[in-house]
């Protein structure tokens, strides 16, 4: 047990030659592609400020640590909407089914999709008579499994799909997670490295143009067909550790507290901290604040609400809110259900 333990170690630890090409006094903002990935799945999650990643104990833990699906014994299925920033619409699916001493396995579809915009230019700036659209996609299959009773291990590989009018770019990446329960308080510690993967490019008949080879040249064929190449850009790489504890638990309240640290590639370092209430596991309060310390920051406080109901003994149905913040942008409100069997 202690040789697979220093493997998983050695894994995080491979990563940080690439975290140290990027130092925390430069932002990187907008050196990455598919930023979708980096949206936060479930309002239960949001809601405690997106410092889920110690906790990750219902389905939203495909998003935030698959090692945390591991410890789910109960087949649970969640979609999550979001109206986000600039009518930019968010949806989000994924189920994960239990197989016993073996582990548990999950799926999910991540969407992020606009309405139809003008195709305007220079000559046209009122339009052309053409309309385009824009989306991101990403498939993702999850396997999470109990090493001991109290270390939990999880992985996603993911395929990415981006699109705007003709162009695609296309992309894989993996995430690895890990989660510790110590025996103070059931104190976790968790851990997880997203979005490590391939660079992506987008490609497409648009980019396919006109070339004179020899301008100056007479009598050569100037209509010769070429591609324009575009530029390569990474995932967004990112790494985070958290710690979350409940202080008080008792047969009717339980009240969790969770902080956590990030360091992404395209940004500067971040702290998250959060918190839940819940009274019989039927009903629930949240709150959260993130992105501490990190360099113009337009995100902060969350907020968040929660109801639980039960049928027929086995079944069980939740439905979470969660409020963020976002500064001078548009404030961002998403609604998730959670249905466990």
């Amino acid at each position: 047990m202690q040789k697979i333990i220093s493997i998983i170690l050695l894994i995080f630890l491979a990563g940080f030659p690439v975290f140290a090409q990027y130092t925390s006094n430069v932002s990187n903002v907008a050196t990455t592609c598919a930023p979708f990935l980096e949206i936060g799945v479930g309002a239960r999650a949001v809601g405690m400020g997106g410092a889920f990643v110690a906790t990750a104990n219902d389905v939203s833990a495909l998003y935030w640590n698959p090692a945390g699906i591991g410890r789910l014994f109960r087949p649970e299925i969640l979609f999550v909407h979001t109206n986000w920033i600039a009518d930019v619409k968010f949806d989000f699916a994924g189920a994960i089914i239990p197989l016993g001493k073996i582990g548990t396995l999950g799926a999910s579809l991540t969407s992020l999709s606009m309405n139809e915009m003008k195709v305007r230019t220079v000559d046209q700036p009122e339009g052309t008579g053409e309309f385009f659209d824009a989306g991101d996609m990403a498939l993702m299959i999850s396997y999470g499994f109990n090493l001991t009773d109290r270390f939990s291990l999880g992985f996603n590989v993911k395929y990415i799909h981006q699109a705007i009018w003709k162009e695609t770019a296309q992309g894989y990446a993996v995430d690895i997670g890990t989660i510790f329960r110590t025996g103070l308080k059931d104190m976790r510690i968790g851990a997880v490295l997203t979005n490590f993967g391939t660079d992506m490019r987008l490609e497409g008949e648009d980019l396919l143009v006109y070339h004179d080879v020899d301008p100056y040249q007479q009598g050569n064929n100037d209509r010769i067909f070429a591609n324009l190449e575009t530029q390569k850009w990474p995932l967004p790489l990112n790494f985070q550790v958290g710690v979350a504890m409940e202080p008080y638990q008792s047969s009717s309240h339980r009240f969790t507290v969770a902080v956590e640290a990030m360091h992404p590639i395209n940004n500067t370092e971040s702290v998250h901290i959060g918190s839940e209430y819940g009274y019989k596991e039927l009903f629930f309060l949240r709150a959260g604040y993130r992105n501490l310390f990190l360099r113009d920051s337009e995100e902060g406080l969350t907020l968040g609400a929660g109801i639980g109901t039960k049928f027929f003994k086995n079944f069980q149905f939740n439905l979470d809110y969660a409020y963020a913040d976002f500064g001078r942008l548009e404030s961002a409100q998403r609604f998730s259900v959670i249905l466990r069997f």
